[in-house]
């Protein structure tokens, strides 16, 4: 018996236009008013994420930044995992050596020190993945994050080691050069207390070896006397692995690449066919037919 879904956002719970579709939402609340606990787990700072399920109007708990921050359904931080400051001074000097370009999420927002890289960066990696997308809107999308507060530009890093009570919960690097990428991965993995994952083939999301979705996924139903056989996760990419290794029924989206769709217990349709509605509407019926 399902008792809880989580979901990953981008590829998954939002399509191409970064939203949650019609058909998604009406799966979501139906699930939600079955007594199914519904949880993002996404990769994405809260206030982002945030701003994509007001949207749609859906209101539920958060796994946020790889599992670093768990949100309630009102916001509450009810748990953090934060990076270890000299772990993440050292991750920062292996990236500024490769010039590699980095964004800081941290419990006081997420900041970039270029945001002309960042937006070009955005936009190379999203038109690289959908090159039907109109170059304009996709721009938009880009300058939004900056122009919303989702993102704040800083001069230099170093300045956010001197704030007081400051967490640093992730690195978000980007790189075209997957050469360039693979090597920094390989060292960035020598530092002990940090764990690497990806939301995509141009980054790498360097978090604590304990803010993994699976994790706190894990600890997140435990909370609620929810078994992990109970609970089905829905996600498209790497970082979505810790989930799947976990719970007793893994969904991959379409979209997945075959290594992530072979891990997983079922596939769905892709994210711009609403995948995620498809996969809730299956798992339910199985509920009603088993009754």
């Amino acid at each position: 018996m399902i008792k809880c879904i989580a979901i990953d956002m981008d590829g998954t719970l939002l399509n191409k236009d970064q939203k949650v579709s019609e058909e998604n939402k009406k799966a979501i609340q139906t699930a939600q008013s079955q007594g199914v606990e519904v949880v993002i787990a996404t990769g994405r700072s809260y206030i982002e994420a945030r701003y994509a399920l007001d949207e749609a109007g859906l209101s539920c708990p958060v796994i946020c930044i790889n599992g670093a921050v768990v949100m309630s359904e009102n916001g509450k931080n009810v748990a953090s995992n934060p990076m270890d400051p000299s772990a993440v001074k050292k991750a920062g000097e292996i990236l500024k050596s490769a010039d590699i370009y980095y964004e800081i999420y941290t419990s006081k927002g997420t900041y970039s020190f270029d945001r002309d890289r960042s937006v070009a960066t955005i936009i190379d990696i999203f038109l690289s993945a959908n090159p039907d997308l109109d170059p304009l809107f996709v721009s938009e999308k880009a300058n939004e994050r900056f122009e919303l507060g989702h993102v704040k530009v800083i001069e230099d890093y170093d300045r956010l080691f001197e704030e007081d009570g400051i967490e640093f919960y992730k690195l978000l690097v980007f790189s075209s050069n997957f050469e360039k990428l693979g090597q920094a991965e390989e060292e960035l993995k020598r530092i002990s207390s940090l764990t690497i994952s990806s939301s995509g083939k141009e980054n790498l999301e360097v978090t604590s070896r304990d803010a993994q979705k699976g994790i706190a996924l894990a600890k997140f139903v435990e909370k609620r006397e929810i078994s992990l056989s109970e609970t089905m996760a829905i996600g498209d990419n790497y970082n979505d692995v810790s989930m799947f290794e976990r719970v007793g029924h893994a969904v991959a989206m379409g979209n997945a690449p075959s290594e992530i769709q072979k891990l997983c217990h079922d596939v769905t349709s892709i994210n711009d066919e609403h995948g995620v509605a498809k996969a809730i509407w299956k798992a339910l019926k199985q509920e009603e037919t088993a009754r």
